[in-house]
């Protein structure tokens, strides 16, 4: 076969063999009249090739895969010197993600640094072996989706009236244009204030900085997609909350429940942890008109959970936008 024949059925371009039988890799076979042909085992060659490219196992490291094919075998990879290929692939990789970790590190340490500059001297002078709650820590539990929240959407907010973090009252049901994005969570940990026993076993429960965090570097954003308010909502004292506010420098105010009003009126989710009969479980409701238009439950990662609401505002903008 011609080598145009041999792309089409390899599924790859000519430019593309010519390269690989330019380093080396494929050889073809010469009629007696001098044109180039090419046969089965070439369209074998090359899909391997392809298929090891697919890994991020570049052609020039195709040889021995090649020679492996070439020595009888039905698949490359069943000689020793393919395998060593594989091992060194998956060695580059780790060290690639290695050095990712770590300028992730580096990068979250220097976010922490820059929100926390505005920490009292008692809260920079703490123990350095003091849990950092803004940090999410791995391994935790993922939540499964019980179905709790599924009879949220169309439900108007009740007449309750709920004090806010920065001293005032919020009545739920009174409209506010635009969306509202109301994230409820069950507790925010403070610095030297240890979470209830067995919180990280908790599928949902730990996250609750971090998720006010990822809703404070994303705050302009949600703006920008029609947002008009954003509120947290748990059931802390707003005392709590107001420290929390200022600690985490948060640019909008958290609500307080804690009469478990709002889950009461809604059928809310919720559950129990050591020190607390009743937490109100993670979950975050868009709000429009004074009606919940949707509801995001279970919510996991907490700390990239402002994306997920920034990507449903984009997906789905309101009809009556101007």
């Amino acid at each position: 076969m011609r080598i145009g024949e041999l792309a089409q059925r390899a599924g790859a371009t000519v430019k593309a063999v010519r390269y690989y039988e330019q380093i080396g890799l494929i050889t073809p076979d010469r009629e007696h009249n001098g044109y180039r042909t090419f046969g089965e085992h070439h369209v074998q060659a090359v899909q391997e090739i392809r298929k090891l490219a697919a890994l991020g196992i570049a052609p020039a490291r195709a040889t021995p895969f090649l020679e492996c094919l070439d020595a009888g075998h039905e698949h490359g990879d069943e000689c020793v010197s393919s395998l060593a290929v594989y091992r060194d692939a998956i060695a580059e990789i780790d060290g690639v993600l290695a050095e990712l970790t770590r300028r992730r590190n580096d990068l979250q340490t220097r976010l922490n640094e820059s929100a926390a500059r505005t920490f009292s001297d008692h809260h920079e002078a703490k123990e350095p072996d003091v849990t950092d709650y803004t940090i999410l820590p791995d391994g935790l539990p993922v939540p499964d989706d019980d179905g709790a929240a599924a009879h949220l959407p169309g439900l108007k907010l009740p007449p309750l009236t709920l004090p806010t973090s920065d001293g005032e009252q919020l009545r739920l049901d009174q409209p506010i244009p635009g969306r509202v994005v109301i994230y409820l969570y069950p507790l925010t940990g403070r610095p030297g204030v240890d979470l209830p026993e067995g919180w990280d076993a908790i599928p949902g429960a730990r996250g609750c900085s971090t998720e006010a965090c990822n809703f404070r570097d994303h705050f302009t954003e949600l703006r920008d997609a029609g947002v008009t308010r954003v509120f947290g909502l748990s059931s802390q004292d707003a005392d709590y909350q107001a420290e929390v506010v200022d600690r985490l420098r948060l640019p909008f105010p958290m609500l307080s429940d804690e009469a478990f009003a709002l889950g009461d009126a809604l059928h809310l989710p919720t559950f129990a942890a050591e020190g607390h009969d009743r937490l109100y479980s993670r979950l975050t409701l868009i709000v429009t008109n004074g009606v919940v238009e949707h509801v995001f439950y279970p919510i996991f990662p907490p700390n990239t959970h402002a994306q997920q609401v920034l990507a449903w505002l984009h997906e789905n903008p309101r009809k009556d936008a101007e």
